[in-house]
């Protein structure tokens, strides 16, 4: 993939680090609300067959992966116009996802590239069980080592949305630009989105997990949380239960809390009303991704209708908008190339509306 890199330019990392040769593009798309994604950019490795454990795996396909990059390019597949602001290592994948995320119009002018630390990698399976299983290499890796100073602050104060989640909170000195480019984020008068995304592997402690995702839970505009979280961050309740969401999880500045549930839809929750908005059924052949493909069609959406939280008719639209984006996502394998056009949405959401009749 790096023999025909186009467009390569010096970038200079303010705050002491050295001149770096990255492929990177600034090109937002003008006029177009911008969403930033903020957090992890990695390689996923994943079998070449279904249904066996790491172990038993006879061969692994790499794959781009990372929540808040699946989720920027969620966006730009969808006609919206998104960045990502993250740190990759001076290697061979951190050039290869970089250039995965131009060649997927998203704007990477706020990748930073370290040379001492790899990229990430992860290897994930789904077992025979239907269980997920991961085992991360990142001792540490270049994700985890942006610093505050490596921000590219313009980009980030043009962010209409800025997005993220909790994997950047878990390490020094990530967790410092993390908060850092929130308030950035904020004072330039952003929309924050948070999608906690759990791993449970990469916490020291499920007590240090819980504690790091509620930390910055407070300070953020539009939340998604899916069923599983909800047990984990209230210390086992029941994530069905509408009392226990308001009153654990809704806080005063929350725009929009939305609950996932997989195939079944999703829940929203708004100072003014709540709901539930049924999903739409497909043959699943790879879940991987399909939680970030819904933040992206309702992130694209909110980007060019930052009002939709106060009229719940075109908030249901968005929603199931959403839960078609991540319906298409798991009827192909991998996150990235799975993630579908706002045609293929369109074409799902009619023939899902005909079925009705």
């Amino acid at each position: 993939m790096s023999g025909n890199i186009t467009g390569i330019e010096k970038l200079h990392i303010v705050g002491g680090a050295e001149d770096r040769t990255a492929i990177t593009n600034g090109n937002a798309a003008k006029n177009k609300p911008l969403v930033v994604c903020f957090g992890e950019l990695l390689i996923d490795f994943v079998p070449t067959v279904g249904g066996v454990s790491l172990a038993e795996a006879p061969a692994f396909k790499k794959a781009p992966g990372g929540a808040p990059a699946n989720v920027a390019v969620g966006v730009s597949r969808l006609g919206g116009s998104s960045a990502f602001v993250g740190k990759v290592g001076d290697d061979e994948f951190g050039y290869m996802l970089a250039d995965i995320l131009k060649q997927n119009n998203v704007d990477n002018s706020g990748m930073r590239f370290d040379r001492t630390a790899r990229t990430a990698l992860a290897f994930v399976t789904l077992k025979a069980d239907g269980e997920r299983e991961f085992m991360f290499f990142r001792h540490p890796s270049a994700d985890m080592r942006l610093h505050e100073s490596e921000l590219n602050t313009n980009l980030i104060k043009q962010a209409n949305i800025f997005h993220y989640g909790s994997v950047s909170l878990i390490e020094e000195p990530c967790k410092s630009a993390h908060l850092a480019a929130m308030n950035i984020a904020k004072k330039s008068g952003s929309m924050l989105s948070y999608d906690p995304n759990l791993r449970l592997p990469l916490w020291p402690s499920p007590e240090a997990a819980r504690k790091g995702i509620m930390s910055i839970w407070d300070q953020s505009d539009i939340i998604k949380v899916s069923e599983d979280e909800i047990t984990f961050l209230t210390g086992g309740d029941d994530p069905y239960d509408d009392n226990v969401v308001m009153k654990k999880l809704f806080h005063p500045n929350l725009k929009l809390l939305v609950v996932t549930e997989g195939s079944e839809g999703c829940r929203y929750y708004t100072k003014a009303f709540k709901g539930r908005v049924p999903g739409i059924k497909v043959k699943p052949v790879d879940t991987t991704g399909a939680g970030d493909a819904f933040v992206s069609g309702l992130l694209n959406s909110l980007a060019s209708d930052s009002k939709l939280f106060q009229d719940e008719k075109r908030l249901r639209d968005a929603l199931l908008f959403a839960n078609a984006c991540g319906a298409l996502t798991v009827t192909e394998r991998g996150a990235i190339p799975s993630l579908p056009t706002k045609t293929a949405v369109l074409d799902a959401l009619n023939k899902h509306s005909a079925s009705k009749k």
